[in-house]
């Protein structure tokens, strides 16, 4: 059993709320998953540079994490914006650097992960309760235009950082999930022959393996999530986020819960309606139970100006 909960803002005045908001409705669902969390913030603002890009690493602790990106520096010749929150450090790279950094980080830095890359996403996740959790990384300070989350009760794996969501397998994407597929290991196999990397055995990051890879082929976010009402097996209701956009599909039985509520300022996804209870407006949102086997998705197209779904 899980908890998730999704938040995309329409209404730029409300960016500075995000992480504020997006903690309240995680924490609410701790009772849904009370042994891991993590969560996925899209700034306002993305790397200063146009060919510069965020990678979010994982390690033991700060000094750590220090350590590895001062030989990383030297070893290199790099010198790197570096932003530190408890286990997770935010580098802001070269992006034509990326692959370098990343081969050193495996080779010569073991127990430091690259849990995201992006422009403008950040990805936090750790062993505990979701409260604990957002409070180490100061979710509550973050700003952006969506954030995505997830509480976890680890029914069919152990109780690990690894094992906890969003999982990210392409640049500015991630996903959330709850459910189980019962496909995952062939379509595992199936992706990496098509030159992805998987990190964990956990069926959520095929899930997230098998988006990036449709879009890599061309398809858009809604597509991908189409495409998946097909190819993945089992129970399923996905949240995911990239760099503009915000999206949620269950799978054509629904068996697990959502709700969704929709505004002029946002749209908010929760496992169950207390999560959204906490929103501003929510009692003039227009609330509904998303339907099975059907794709909503929301996109930023301007700076201001959100499009998509509307009920």
């Amino acid at each position: 059993m899980c908890g998730i909960v999704g938040l995309f803002l329409k209404n730029p005045k409300l960016e500075p709320q995000l992480g504020a908001l997006l903690s309240k409705m995680l924490e609410t669902m701790t009772d849904r998953g009370p042994d891991s969390a993590g969560f996925a913030v899209y700034g306002s603002d993305g790397v200063s540079a146009s060919s510069d890009v965020k990678l979010t690493l994982r390690g033991p602790g700060p000094e750590a994490l220090r350590a590895a990106v001062s030989k990383l520096e030297q070893a290199l010749g790099l010198s790197v914006s570096a932003t530190e929150r408890d286990t997770h450090i935010v580098l802001a790279v070269p992006g034509s650097r990326e692959e370098e950094i990343r081969s050193w980080l495996k080779t010569h830095a073991p127990g430091i992960d690259v849990v995201s890359a992006g422009r403008r996403m950040e990805i936090y996740k750790e062993v505990g309760l979701p409260a604990s959790v957002a409070e180490r990384f100061a979710l509550e300070t973050m700003a952006g235009t969506h954030g995505i989350g997830h509480t976890r009760m680890a029914t069919e794996s152990a109780v690990t950082t690894n094992g906890a969501h969003p999982f990210s397998t392409g640049t500015d994407e991630c996903l959330v999930h709850n459910g189980s597929l019962s496909n995952h290991n062939d379509l595992r196999r199936r992706l990496r022959r098509e030159g992805l990397n998987f990190a964990t055995q956990n069926d959520t990051e095929v899930a997230a393996g098998y988006l990036s890879w449709r879009m890599r082929e061309g398809a858009s976010l809604k597509e991908a999530l189409e495409s998946s009402l097909n190819d993945l097996d089992g129970f399923f209701t996905f949240v995911v986020g990239t760099e503009n956009g915000f999206a949620v599909v269950r799978d054509p039985i629904a068996c697990k819960p959502a709700v969704m509520a929709e505004t002029d300022d946002y749209v908010a996804f929760g496992s169950e309606y207390r999560a959204l209870v906490g929103l501003p407006g929510i009692d003039q949102a227009r609330v509904f139970e998303p339907e099975p086997a059907r794709v909503y998705a929301w996109e930023r197209t301007t700076a201001d100006h959100a499009s998509g779904e509307r009920h």
